[in-house]
C-alpha cells in the first residue's frame, strides 16, 4: 500500500451525516478516447435502480472485471479509493458498469450498500464537454430526503463516496444533445491480509 504522501488530492471534500464524498478533476487527460468507444458500445436497457422501480429500466453496459484491472483509468480510480482507507482496511472492486441518460429519461434515488457494509462507489463522468444548463448532476441526499449536495457532470471528473449515502443521477435538460455517460465502479471494504 502507498503511503499518505503518495495519495491523490481532492478537489472538494463534502459530508452526508458523516459519510464521505471526495471529488477529484483532472485525473483523465484522454477522456475524449473513452467517449469515442461508449460511442459504439452496446448498452441495453436493464439497469434499475431499487426493486420497486424495475418496471423503469435505463441504459447500461457492464465492464468484466478482469478487462477493468487491465484499463488505466482503474489504477487512477484505485489511487483516489485509497484516500477512504483506513489502517487494516483495503477495498477491492466487485462490478464495473457505464450508464447512459438522454433527456426525458427516468432515474430514480438509491442506496448502492446497506449503512453497515461501507462500501465505496466510484463514479467517472466521460464527456469531453458539459454545459451547467444540462443539468445531470448526482444528487445527494440526507436522512430527511433532502437535497445535501450536487456533483456537476464535468470532463473527467471522479466522484467517490460511500454507497449508503442515497443518490441519483439526474437525466440532460432538454436542451442538452449529448449523452451522460457515468462510469460506476463498486468496491467493497475488506480487511487487509
Amino acid at each position: 500500500m502507498n503511503d499518505a504522501s503518495s495519495l491523490l488530492v481532492p478537489s472538494r471534500e463534502l459530508l452526508v451525516e458523516d459519510r464521505p464524498i471526495r471529488v477529484f478533476d483532472g485525473l483523465l487527460p484522454n477522456v475524449g478516447d473513452y467517449v469515442l468507444g461508449l460511442s459504439r458500445a452496446a448498452f441495453t436497457r436493464s439497469e434499475i435502480a431499487r426493486p420497486e422501480t424495475a418496471e423503469y429500466k435505463h441504459w447500461a453496459t457492464e465492464v468484466k472485471l478482469d478487462a477493468l484491472v487491465r484499463q488505466p483509468i482503474f489504477e487512477t480510480t484505485r489511487q483516489a479509493v485509497r484516500t477512504f482507507a483506513r489502517p487494516g482496511t483495503e477495498y477491492r472492486p466487485y462490478r464495473a458498469y457505464t450508464n447512459v441518460a438522454s433527456y426525458g429519461d427516468m432515474l430514480f434515488t438509491h442506496t448502492d450498500c446497506l449503512p453497515d457494509q461501507h462500501d465505496l462507489t466510484a463514479l467517472w463522468y466521460l464527456c469531453e464537454r458539459w454545459d451547467v444548463e444540462w443539468g445531470g448532476e448526482t444528487m445527494f441526499y440526507d436522512a430527511q430526503d433532502d437535497v445535501a449536495c450536487a456533483v456537476t457532470p464535468k470532463p473527467g471528473r471522479l466522484v467517490i463516496f460511500d454507497g449508503a449515502i442515497k443518490h441519483v443521477g439526474r437525466p440532460p435538460n432538454r436542451i442538452c444533445y449529448a449523452p451522460r455517460y457515468t462510469f460506476a465502479i463498486k468496491f467493497e471494504r475488506i480487511a487487509a491480509p
